[in-house]
């Protein structure tokens, strides 16, 4: 490699008497993927959020970008045209089509008149979104397309006007929940950016990305740089290692049989979105997940489990240790069983709430005297406890929940649902955005749940949950179940041919 595309030296940010950063250096090589990894609250996103220009650097900060010093001391709306990004948000408006999202970043072409050119604007965006390989209908809201089409349209976007230009892409967390096909597909599209001389800084959570993809890696721990290595000198127990500053076992299983037992949630032909008539048991203590691509389905059916599908839901649930009754599907927020989301910020937290008032929001009638007032100190004692039970890191339960890192608020998100003590507790995406420490952390706290005789209902598209947690996996094809897996049966050859329908 030559001389680095992106040099960062001395970089340092404080927020109050928290110090987010001190004194990280970082390198980008052109043609190469450069990883940046590191614990739930390192650094890395204010790290990003600096580069960007949404927070300023501390004075003594250096800066280059193809050895053209860039200033890191202000806040501004672009630091540089050739540093590019694709935020884990993406940054797109969905009601809004691939061809008005990628003006929107860089402008409408104008007919001799001053009106649009629609037909020029589609002809540009055919052009940028066709040498990824993907097929989309450019005119059409991007609600409706796949999370890979939408990543596709945010890469497309950061590298308009870029053609032919030395620069650095920065992608955050861009996987955190695509499932394994469209994953290998968005990696050939990151090697191609780096096939054409481009830098690439990748921000992620996940090892197998990371051995996969990138060429070298930066952990940073604490808001330091703890190391930077050839990933093809390091092995996912080490580079864990460095992440979380002691030795750590990557490789979580749940036993190996199947739970038997009573069911404590029965499902039978349930309707909803795409799924068509699926039914199955939860018996007391089982992890079951249920995965498939995306569209298929499998991503509705915690929520329809819990009554919080918007859509349309046909179908019978019951709980078995509570009614002998059936309840109707469309009733079932009726049988009160809490719900992890997928999206922990739009559905999972209130951002202008407290740690403490997004922990007990679903618990106030159990905290309330009997005329109403709320008991301020059993509120304080329950959050407390919950605090500790999970380990949440925060500087107290007055701290606003946006405070946290990702993995933090989600651990709050779970208490959440803990603390009302369910039969069964239903997730989507559970370790989505989170890092190696804390996805370990939840594996062992579902685990303790399951081994108390809590029923676990998993949605994932991620494999490694999946292999992590579940003691037997429905996989939905085309909105039924296609097949059942168990026991040792729960591989991850076996689960992406049954989620492709090729086995």
């Amino acid at each position: 490699m030559t001389g680095p595309l992106l040099r960062v030296a001395a970089l340092s940010k404080r927020f109050g008497a928290t110090r987010a950063l001190t004194d990280v250096d970082l390198e980008v090589a052109p043609g190469e993927i450069h990883a940046l990894i590191g614990p739930n609250g390192s650094g890395k996103s204010t790290l990003i959020k600096i580069l960007a220009g949404y927070h300023h650097a501390e004075p003594g900060a250096v800066a280059e970008l193809d050895g053209e010093p860039f200033d890191l001391s202000q806040v501004a709306t672009s630091r540089h045209d050739r540093l590019r990004f694709v935020h884990q948000e993406l940054g797109l408006v969905g009601e809004l089509s691939a061809v008005d999202n990628l003006a929107l970043r860089h402008g409408f072409a104008r007919t001799a008149f001053g009106n649009i050119d629609w037909p020029e604007m589609e002809r540009r965006s055919h052009a940028l979104v066709e040498r990824f390989g993907i097929g989309i209908d450019v005119r059409r809201p991007l609600a409706a397309a796949t999370p890979v089409q939408r990543t596709v349209v945010a890469i497309a976007a950061a590298l308009q006007g870029w053609e032919g230009r030395r620069g650095v892409l920065v992608l955050d967390e861009p996987t955190a929940v695509l499932p394994p096909g469209e994953v290998a597909r968005l990696f050939d599209i990151v090697r191609e950016v780096r096939a054409a001389g481009a830098g690439v800084l990748y921000v992620s959570h996940r090892m197998d990305e990371i051995f996969a993809l990138a060429d070298r890696v930066t952990v940073i721990r604490g808001g330091r740089r703890i190391a930077t290595r050839p990933v093809a000198d390091l092995t996912p127990r080490s580079l864990a290692a460095l992440m979380a500053g002691e030795e750590m076992d990557t490789d979580h299983r749940p036993p190996s049989s199947p739970v038997a037992g009573d069911p404590v949630l029965e499902v039978r032909d349930l309707w909803a979105g795409p799924l068509r008539g699926v039914g199955f048991d939860l018996a007391r203590g089982e992890r079951l997940g249920v995965t498939g691509l995306v569209g298929s389905g499998h991503e509705i059916v915690p929520y329809a489990v819990c009554g919080a599908h918007t859509g349309r839901v046909n179908g019978r649930l019951r709980l078995t240790e509570r009614s002998t009754r059936w309840t109707e599907a469309r009733d079932a927020r009726a049988l009160g069983l809490p719900l992890v989301p997928a999206d922990r910020a739009a559905e999972g937290v209130i951002g202008d709430f407290s740690v403490g008032e997004n922990l007990t929001l679903p618990l106030l009638d159990r905290l309330r005297t009997r005329f109403g007032r709320l008991r301020r100190r059993r509120e304080a004692a329950l959050t407390e406890d919950w605090i500790n039970r999970v380990d949440v890191r925060t500087a107290g339960r007055t701290a606003r929940i946006t405070t946290l890192s990702g993995g933090n608020q989600q651990k709050v998100v779970m208490a959440r649902c803990l603390a009302q003590r369910p039969p069964v507790l239903t997730m989507c995406e559970p370790t989505a955005g989170v890092d190696i420490a804390t996805r370990l952390q939840l594996y062992d706290l579902i685990e303790r749940q399951a081994d108390q005789g809590t029923g676990v209902l998993v949605s994932s598209s991620d494999t490694q949950d999946l292999l992590a947690l579940c003691t037997r996996v429905l996989v939905v094809r085309d909105g039924r179940i296609a097949r059942e897996l168990s026991g040792p049966d729960i591989t991850e050859s076996t689960l992406v041919h049954a989620m492709e329908g090729t086995e």
